[in-house]
């Protein structure tokens, strides 16, 4: 497919946060981009103030007549959208060009140097730190991230076509589209078994996205995951890793031995190991591409974040809450480390909202157990995303595994008026379906309370 003969593209699922990364992209492009989205958001609300026409009703009549043409339209859609989904079932019926997200991104990588970043866990946080360093370093790249950059204020930094980041997305086999140049794996932990069916099998799709680097490529693996690669890891024997870790006024500082020398004296600002390793594979792609040590320190102490991602929403002398994505129990591990680390002896009560039925149902033990490392609980229900419910796989069995006395299942109209009644001091919400869509609400209610 030639991307260059398009004149227009539609989104199906355009709300996304991988999909309006693409549709910001193909409108910088300047080519007519429209779509569907089934629930109106701050990101739908975002694609429309830059003339994105956007419906919410599955209704092939109100397709603007713009995207009819099949010879000069691109149809894109999400593995989230049904199959009985009634425009993706016109548009393939009639002959249109119609493409998966990751198939688009594949197209628009192979005619740059491709920087891909896999892992079950950390794609999007080291994406946008990626993305950051080489724009702070002057080096011409777009990226593609799967959340909104604190620094740019978009999942999509457009600064040149000479490289281009992409999160490669191990759900739906979907990573498989690209051919990278540079690539890094993250994490390799079980999750999506209800497209993979057991750990193995995710394994071995990772193994297959190592073969897909080009020749003379190089890949970045974490350090102990089961395939060969330049290590990374943090205050370990690596090829690169972290050493000489200090926390100074909530920073980290430290160093990086890289295969040949010491870099020195870098500043992060995220808190959390998970994170600073995300920081540290960046830092390593970045280095081996060449960039010097002394510019990089510069843009990584620079860098301000992702939201969604351990993101502080206050943060005074009595009260601190915090906004975080994490929906795998080791992601929840991870928040509950950097949250002790930056808050020893603090009460801290932890908000989660369960996301997928098959997810809560293959991990529910694991989850017990991460949410009872908190000292305050409170469980959503489920969010369903695509999914259908299971039976007997819901909230209130979860909670049932957490052992803790101070635990509750609570419905999304009433968590505003139980977390006031908290006496915790740090307050998490954790999740990654619409409880993001909650955060504003909480905060001004917190606000006022305080």
């Amino acid at each position: 497919m030639n991307l260059n003969q398009i004149h227009s593209v539609y989104f199906i699922g355009v709300g996304g946060i991988g999909m309006s990364a693409l549709a910001r992209y193909f409108v910088a492009k300047g080519l007519v981009v429209g779509g569907y989205d089934k629930t109106k958001t701050e990101i739908t609300s975002a694609l429309e103030d830059l003339n994105i026409a956007i419906h919410f009703e599955d209704d092939v009549d109100t397709i603007p007549k713009t995207f009819l043409d099949k010879e000069t339209t691109l149809v894109v859609y999400t593995p989230a959208i049904p199959k009985t989904h009634k425009e993706l079932q016109f548009f393939k019926s009639n002959g249109f060009k119609v493409l998966k997200r990751s198939a688009v991104l594949g197209e628009i990588t192979k005619q740059t140097f491709c920087m891909a970043v896999a892992g079950t866990h950390g794609k999007t946080t080291t994406t946008s730190i990626l993305g950051h360093l080489l724009t702070a370093c002057n080096v011409k790249v777009t990226a593609f991230l799967g959340g909104i950059s604190e620094n740019y204020n978009s999942n999509l930094i457009l600064n040149g076509t000479d490289i281009t980041v992409v999160e490669a997305d191990e759900f739906d086999r979907s990573f498989l589209t690209l051919s990278p140049d540079y690539a890094c794996i993250t994490s390799m932990d079980a999750d999506h078994l209800d497209i993979y069916g057991d750990a193995s099998e995710l394994v071995k799709s990772f193994e297959d996205f190592s073969d897909k680097i080009k020749p003379n490529g190089k890949l970045f693996v974490k350090n102990g995951l089961p395939i060969n690669g330049i290590t990374y890891g943090i205050e370990d024997d690596s090829d690169y890793s972290v050493q000489n870790i200090k926390i100074i006024d909530g920073s980290y500082v430290f160093d990086v031995k890289t295969p040949h020398t010491l870099l020195e004296d870098f500043k992060f600002s995220l808190p959390g190991r998970h994170n600073l390793s995300n920081a540290l594979i960046a830092l390593a792609m970045s280095v081996e591409y060449g960039i010097p040590k002394p510019q990089l320190a510069k843009a990584l102490a620079s860098y301000k974040g992702v939201k969604r991602r351990f993101t502080y929403q206050i943060k005074s002398k009595d009260l601190v809450f915090i906004d975080d994505y994490a929906h795998h129990p080791e992601e929840i591990n991870a928040v509950h480390q950097a949250v002790r680390e930056m808050y020893p002896n603090k009460k801290v009560l932890a908000v989660f909202q369960p996301h997928l039925f098959s997810r809560t149902k293959d991990f529910a033990d694991e989850f017990a157990q991460s949410l009872s490392l908190f000292d305050e609980i409170i469980l959503l229900d489920i969010y369903p995303a695509r999914e259908l419910p299971i039976e007997g796989v819901n909230s209130e069995w979860l909670l049932g595994k957490i052992e803790h006395n101070n635990k509750k299942l609570v419905q999304k109209s009433e968590l505003i008026q139980h977390i006031k009644t908290s006496s915790a001091s740090i307050v998490l919400t954790i999740g990654a379906g619409d409880i993001g869509e909650e955060v504003k609400h909480i905060k001004e209610a917190l606000s006022i309370a305080s």
